[in-house]
């Protein structure tokens, strides 16, 4: 089933416990970061209120006693838009409560689906793919009726071996 606008928007708010996201493309081609992404490039500052409609929905969920999180899949060198993300985006969503961890795969895939699509699993009992084309332009979302199994087995994984930001930034550096 495909999740659009505020069918997408009621399935994700809905979930009890936890949302986490596997997040695996090396840029996202969106239409609302375009500008952002191309000031953050020329070395402009970052704008005040860069997120401030994430960051007001993750704290409503952390506030609500739910968790939030991902582990952002990179290899080195990092693109453009993993660079962005790093100084503009993640820091402030940290902030909001999100817990974001990096697995860095560029010698080791530890066997995870790295291919045109990232997802998020909602109370470990529900998945939604977000699929993308080649240049992290998203096509669409869309609910897994299938086993989930398989996806419960990479989460293991993808946190088993990625470290928290702030650790992976400072060993980066």
């Amino acid at each position: 089933m495909l999740l659009d606008g505020d069918e997408w928007r009621r399935t994700f708010d809905a979930y009890a416990r936890e949302a986490w996201r596997f997040e695996a493309q090396p840029a996202y081609t969106m239409p609302k970061e375009t500008e952002n992404v191309a000031s953050f490039l020329r070395g402009e500052p970052k704008p005040v209120d860069h997120n401030a409609r994430w960051h007001k929905r993750v704290r409503g969920f952390v506030t609500s006693g739910r968790t939030i999180g991902r582990v952002r899949i990179v290899r080195q060198p990092l693109t453009d838009y993993q660079r962005y993300q790093f100084t503009w985006g993640i820091p402030g969503n940290i902030e909001a409560g999100e817990d974001i961890r990096i697995l860095d795969v560029t010698k080791n895939d530890f066997g995870l689906p790295l291919s045109g699509t990232d997802w998020w699993m909602f109370d470990e009992s529900r998945i939604v793919h977000l699929n993308y084309r080649p240049d992290g332009t998203q096509i669409n979302r869309e609910l897994l009726t299938g086993d989930i199994a398989p996806y419960l087995e990479w989460k293991r994984i993808a946190l088993t071996h990625s470290v928290p930001f702030a650790e992976y930034v400072k060993e980066s550096e």
